[in-house]
């Protein structure tokens, strides 16, 4: 029984009659900080801020044999430090006839993450059959108006046309490069093998160096125990080159000042919710400046395709760089304030 609830992401614990824990599953272990074995036989209001309506779902539970599940909130607690961990929505269920409760538990900031993850998933792959359809319809006539405007070249004796021709063909050959980004991650299949993301972590930090030789510091703050990701390593290299290029474009003005700060920071994560699924380890990638934030009308839509906060961006980078971490079963997020911007890669490990 046990084994199955491990599944779950939601937080489960089996009570019996007196409130006690006679079962827990590997969620609720990871929320708590303590394993099963010491949970068993612990009455589980004393992990409740408030155990008043946890009695009361008891209660009612006792005095309705005809009412099966009782809904209700709650904030668990530390148990040593009696300080609040988090409010959930919880829901207690009569198993059997032995006395047998089933008390799940949701807590409230993951049911709203979750919701905002679902709908980010279903945006970026609405988004991608859009784009994908799009360049599709926009390559040939594209193909079309270039030949047509090269061919007119050729027939052209004046300058001045001549040098209009050049123009078409140089803006058909733009959106040309435009689109083929559009269908890049479409072209390639995935190859996946065990990437040390710390190699992918130097190979992006040498390039940026070799291009930001002064003025730019990107701090090294690895977890060398981290296992290897599966995964294609060039896509992995790709994603991490558009998220610090963009962090060094935005670092210019400090770049000159020599008060540029980038942190690649690695870590491993447990317990970690990606979409609706948990996943007991998983990889963090922290990239994390000290430039001037995101500009708050366009923070929620950054993977957005074709939004970009610079005059010269195509809104392309971050929104392959997504892609790309969903094809790992992944999730970029960012977080924004003037003076830090942190963007977390969270990749699950095998």
């Amino acid at each position: 029984m046990q084994s199955d609830f491990d599944l779950l992401a939601t937080l489960i614990a089996i009570l019996n009659n007196e409130q006690r824990v006679v079962g827990a599953n590997a969620a609720l272990e990871g929320m708590l900080g303590i394993s099963r074995r010491k949970l068993f036989g612990l009455p589980f209001g004393h992990f409740m801020k408030d155990s008043a309506a946890l009695d009361l779902a008891f209660s009612k539970g006792n005095n309705s044999p005809e009412q099966s599940v009782f809904r209700f909130q709650a904030a668990l607690q530390d148990l040593g430090r009696g300080e609040q961990i988090i409010e959930v929505h919880a829901n207690l269920t009569k198993v059997d006839a032995h006395g047998d409760w089933l008390l799940e538990m949701w807590p409230q900031s993951e049911q709203a993450k979750h919701y905002q993850d679902g709908q980010l998933h279903e945006l970026a792959e609405t988004n991608k059959m859009l784009l994908r359809n799009l360049a599709h319809e926009v390559k040939n006539p594209l193909g079309g108006i270039r030949g047509a405007a090269q061919l007119l070249g050729m027939e052209t004796v004046e300058p001045e046309l001549h040098e209009y021709t050049q123009v078409i063909m140089h803006e058909a050959d733009r959106l040309q490069a435009l689109v083929d980004r559009l269908l890049e991650p479409h072209r390639h299949p995935q190859s996946v093998e065990p990437v040390n993301i710390h190699e992918v972590c130097e190979h992006v930090r040498s390039l940026i160096l070799m291009e930001y030789p002064k003025g730019l510091m990107i701090e090294q703050n690895y977890d060398i125990s981290l296992p290897d990701v599966q995964g294609d390593k060039n896509q992995l290299i790709q994603v991490l080159l558009n998220i610090v290029q963009n962090a060094a474009l935005v670092l210019r003005p400090k770049i000159e000042l020599g008060l540029a700060h980038i942190e690649l920071r690695t870590r491993v994560a447990r317990q970690v919710h990606i979409g609706k699924k948990l996943h007991k380890l998983a990889l963090e990638l922290h990239v994390i400046d000290n430039g001037p934030g995101i500009d708050p009308e366009i923070r929620e839509r950054i993977f957005h395709p074709l939004v970009t906060g610079r005059d010269d961006g195509t809104g392309l980078g971050l929104s392959l760089a997504q892609t790309f971490i969903q094809r790992h079963h992944g999730m970029i997020e960012c977080d924004s304030v003037p003076g830090k911007t942190s963007f977390v890669i969270t990749i699950p490990l095998p």
